[in-house]
């Protein structure tokens, strides 16, 4: 398995962006449903991140939803010049929180728009096509009716590049007929590497790769061996597994979520941990292990 020499930044969309972002996420309620308990402090996670060096935010209208994307525009905008804000379209919010598909065209044109006013833009910088699939997994089928509708709003001037979410090598290329792709975002971390033909693939083409649930997501990466090598570094297993991330490939960005201050600083440091060869091998190894377990 490649490991990259780390470089703190990476293009985006012709862009240099930190590769330590920040994902938006948490910044809702429970369930990424509704308000925040504290919409302060989720004000104030925001102001830190950009405060520390975050100038890639990953978001999207479907969390709370709007909420998410208000807290964002009421904490930063008007936006600092190098912040490049990614959002997505394609689910919508049901009764309860539910998560449905809002894949047709017209669904898509709604999504940008949504987007659009609650963030307080004019034309969005980065739209990620997020396909359903099996939610956290992709499964193939054509995507060209979904990349289609969102080339036309680039045409428009409405969305200036294109990226896509959950989805497969085939998938990105049947849209890269369509439309130049800046990222890809799906689902990887230190236990779950299903991506790894695919984290290569893109670096080659010069794409970021971006890690939704770089840490586990809704239930956190559990692991003894990583609890260990992160006692021995004297940091968290969290920090580790970011670290690693960042180690795989030059090409991957990481937008950890939280809306937690002592959390927020925690990940920052994580893009400081050095982690010699020989813990390389430890950590590369876990998923291994985990498989015969």
């Amino acid at each position: 398995m490649p490991t990259s020499t780390q470089s703190d930044t990476f293009p985006l969309a012709g862009r240099p962006v930190s590769r330590m972002g920040y994902g938006a996420m948490q910044l809702a309620g429970p369930g990424v449903y509704g308000p925040p308990k504290d919409r302060d402090t989720a004000i104030a996670v925001l102001r830190e991140a950009v405060a520390s060096g975050v100038n890639h935010i990953d978001t999207s209208d479907f969390y709370g939803p709007h909420v998410t994307n208000q807290i964002i525009r009421e904490a930063l905008h008007p936006y600092p010049y190098d912040l490049v804000i990614v959002t997505k379209v394609g689910a919508v919010r049901g009764e309860g929180g539910s998560w449905l598909p809002a894949l047709e065209p017209e669904d898509v044109k709604r999504g940008v728009h949504d987007n659009l006013r609650n963030l307080g833009l004019d034309a969005l910088e980065i739209v990620n096509m997020r396909i359903m699939g099996d939610i956290h997994a992709p499964s193939e089928g054509s995507i060209e009716k979904q990349v289609t509708a969102l080339a036309e709003l680039q045409q428009q001037g409405l969305v200036r590049h294109i990226g896509l979410s959950n989805v497969t090598s085939t998938q990105i290329t049947e849209a890269q007929s369509i439309a130049k792709i800046v990222c890809v975002q799906n689902h990887y971390n230190l236990v779950q590497r299903d991506d790894d033909a695919l984290v290569d693939e893109l670096a080659t083409k010069g794409i970021a790769y971006v890690p939704f649930f770089p840490l586990g997501g809704f239930t956190p990466i559990q692991s003894s061996a990583l609890s260990k090598i992160a006692q021995t570094l004297g940091a968290t297993p969290m920090q580790v597994a970011l670290a690693w991330l960042l180690h795989r490939s030059p090409n991957i960005l990481l937008i950890p979520g939280t809306s937690s201050l002592a959390h927020l600083r925690e990940n920052m440091k994580a893009a400081q941990l050095n982690l010699p060869d020989a813990v390389l091998a430890e950590l590369n190894a876990i998923e291994r292990v985990n498989a015969v377990h």
